[in-house]
């Protein structure tokens, strides 16, 4: 017997073509009568960027920003939530309900999916990866690599489309 997935985190990386793989991770949600909580990963600067930072600006700025980057990147993933319901869901408010939170967090991206993941009890992960680099066809992107080894849950990565999809974001 098929295990009931109740809930699903979608880890999206706000790129382009991401409503992409949000559209599978509705009609998942939509045909398992499923909740989604949608997840988006702020990563670390880089370590050199991040001395040169701290050694520039005092503490409550770094935390300022810090904590503005937090809200606009909410925004936008409200924004974009708001514009692929209206276009993928516009006479259909049971499948905008199964949207049980949006959360951003700081962290590895990897390590925030699986932490989240298991935190809010999700069954299945969904994400995209876009291919990069000639081996595009021949390797995940190594945040997908990285969950598909750690987890013990189902993940379903969906391949990006390179160029304009149907739904595409055009509001960076």
């Amino acid at each position: 017997m098929m295990p009931q997935v109740r809930h699903i985190l979608y880890a999206t990386d706000l790129s382009h073509n991401s409503a992409y793989a949000f559209r599978y991770a509705v009609d998942f949600a939509l045909k398992h009568d499923s909740k989604i909580s949608l997840l988006h990963v702020l990563e670390p600067l880089p370590v050199t960027a991040a001395a040169l930072a701290e050694a520039m600006l005092p503490q409550e700025q770094l935390q300022k920003l810090r904590n503005e980057k937090r809200s606009y990147t909410l925004d936008k993933i409200r924004k974009r939530l708001k514009f692929f319901c209206e276009k993928e869901l516009p006479d259909d408010p049971e499948s905008q309900a199964r949207i049980a939170s949006v959360i951003v967090t700081q962290g590895f991206a990897a390590d925030e999916i699986l932490q989240k993941a298991d935190e809010l009890d999700c069954d299945a992960i969904i994400m995209g990866t876009h291919g990069k680099g000639l081996l595009a066809h021949t390797f995940l992107g190594s945040t997908a690599k990285r969950v598909l080894r750690r987890t013990r849950k189902p993940v379903f990565v969906i391949p990006l489309p390179k160029g304009e999809t149907d739904i595409t974001f055009h509001d960076d």
